[in-house]
């Protein structure tokens, strides 16, 4: 759910990151229109950004990944060292863009943006996905965090042969601001052989989505990749919404993709899958609803649960923002709470038990 950029702060102070000088005044010009915003300094690289953060104490800082003398990563690694500050990062839609992006997620940002090309319509288009991240990101409680180095590729075990029968267990997590850092909390620790199939689904622009499954994958002794219209929910397998496209199951557990429009201002929609996986896999159903803004989940959790199957969601004191997981907890009766790092092992021992 989007809010209005009053409804965060009575303003929000931002500062510019980005190594092109028209980069940074397009960015200016576009958040200066939104009323309760505020640019309140521009930098051109890494170096600057941090200086510039200490110097300004800002609420929200718009980051750029490829920058010289220090790229967005080290910077958002830094930053979050020395004076925590929400994040959100521009980037342009190549994978090295993308898979850069992902990983200043994990080093602390907290969601990504697309980035214009410079073209007038282009950068009209961009103007309101940026603001809302902007004002979503000022709701964020970010915290000292370890440097990006402390998060290591793992040995990953030999993976189980993909079956090529549906899954007669499904997990379902859905996430959105402070998502991918959760998520990669949780699905790396994942056993090899999970004897369920796996959906994400992560608010997320389309490009950005295929990176995080990307990197998911490099972590992960279960298979991760972006879905495709018509795979397979088989067990060991992790399947991620792709972005501006709604997943649902149908009966023959595979998945479907449309583009109906955006449900509480998001597609893809995590209700929209909870909805089918009800319907479908009724108490073989198991959720996760972790960090994020808003009510999506919440609707979709309830109805999992009345069908017989199990939610657990995120707890306060480990999501950037309770706001999915209060909801979902309050719109269910038994639904589990745990901090992130419990909640793997919480989906494993489910699984287990409907097995």
């Amino acid at each position: 759910m989007v809010l209005p950029a009053t409804a965060a702060k009575p303003e929000i102070r931002v500062l510019i990151v980005d190594d092109s000088p028209f980069m940074r005044r397009s960015l200016e010009r576009l958040l200066s229109q939104t009323p309760g915003i505020r640019v309140v300094g521009t930098a051109g690289d890494g170096v600057e950004a941090v200086r510039r953060v200490l110097e300004l104490r800002p609420d929200v800082i718009t980051m750029d990944v490829e920058m010289p003398r220090m790229n967005g990563v080290l910077a958002v690694g830094e930053i979050m060292q020395t004076l925590p500050t929400p994040v959100v990062m521009v980037s342009t839609l190549t994978q090295q863009g993308s898979d850069t992006a992902i990983r200043a997620l994990e080093a602390g940002a907290i969601e990504c943006v697309a980035k214009p090309s410079g073209i007038a319509g282009e950068l009209a288009n961009v103007a309101d996905q940026l603001s809302a991240a902007v004002v979503r990101a000022s709701h964020a409680r970010v915290a000292r965090r370890r440097p990006l180095a402390a998060v290591a590729e793992r040995q990953i075990p030999e993976r189980a042969f993909q079956s090529l029968t549906p899954a007669r267990n499904i997990v379902v997590i859905g996430s959105s601001t402070g998502g991918p850092p959760a998520l990669t909390a949780v699905v790396p620790l994942l056993p090899a052989g999970f004897r369920a199939g796996v959906l994400i689904v992560q608010h997320m622009p389309a490009g950005f989505t295929s990176a995080l499954a990307r990197r998911l994958n490099t972590l992960s002794a279960v298979e991760v990749r972006e879905a495709v219209e018509g795979d397979l929910v088989s067990a060991a397998t992790v399947l991620v919404a792709p972005g501006e496209f709604h997943l649902t199951i149908g009966t023959n557990r595979r998945v479907h993709l449309d583009k109906r429009p955006s449900l509480h201002g998001v597609r893809p929609a995590i209700d929209y899958t909870l909805d089918s996986v009800a319907d479908v896999y009724g108490r073989s159903a198991t959720i996760a609803i972790l960090t994020g803004m808003g009510r999506d989940g919440a609707d979709g959790a309830a109805k999992v649960e009345s069908a017989g199957g199990t939610v657990i969601v995120q707890d306060e004191a480990s999501s950037v923002i309770y706001g999915m997981p209060k909801v979902a907890r309050e719109r269910t009766q038994n639904s589990m709470e745990y901090p992130i790092s419990e909640i793997a092992a919480a989906l494993t021992r489910a699984v287990a038990a409907r097995s």
